[in-house]
């Protein structure tokens, strides 16, 4: 007799849970996602491709044939070039970048840097000498910089001057 008591029990209690108590939360993780929906833009419009074809009796440039832009100002492929027949100088071989400045010395009322390379050897210049791989004739000596005119060409063949300064290392 006790068994069918405690099925019955059992059931009561069952029902009991199934109640109207959590109906809310019920709904709402029902309804959670329902306005969750990506919303992605449409893709930009593809204009369509113009084809523009190259006329040889107007005056536009054939974009796959080679040219050398127009030289402009003074300069030019015969002017204002470096001397190419002088004898070059020991620190034409290396990058301006390269070289350090680190010392000064006044002999005979001449002043003269003292230059490092890049691989730790010593030299001695004064105003006059060349260096660095872009023509660079030193202009002025100071105890504290050497200035350097440089003579570099440009795209369009030109031959420009450039000021170069080195700082002495600390």
């Amino acid at each position: 007799m006790k068994a069918p008591f405690t099925l019955i029990l059992a059931a009561l209690m069952l029902t009991a849970c199934g109640g109207e108590e959590f109906q809310d939360l019920r709904d709402f993780v029902n309804n959670a996602g329902a306005d969750m929906r990506g919303k992605v833009e449409p893709p930009p419009e593809i204009k369509p491709y113009e084809p523009f074809a190259y006329d040889n009796s107007v005056s536009l440039p054939d974009p796959f044939r080679p040219r050398k832009a127009e030289a402009r100002g003074k300069g030019g492929a015969g002017q204002n070039q470096p001397d190419f027949s002088r004898p070059k100088e020991e620190l034409e071989d290396y990058p301006l970048e390269s070289l350090r400045l680190v010392g000064y010395l006044y002999q005979k009322g001449v002043g003269h840097a003292v230059i490092r390379s890049a691989e730790g050897k010593i030299y001695r210049v004064k105003a006059g000498n060349y260096i660095g791989l872009n023509f660079g004739q030193i202009t002025a000596v100071s105890e504290t910089e050497l200035k350097v005119k440089e003579m570099v060409q440009d795209s369009a063949g030109d031959w420009t001057e450039r000021e170069s300064i080195l700082q002495l290392a600390e």
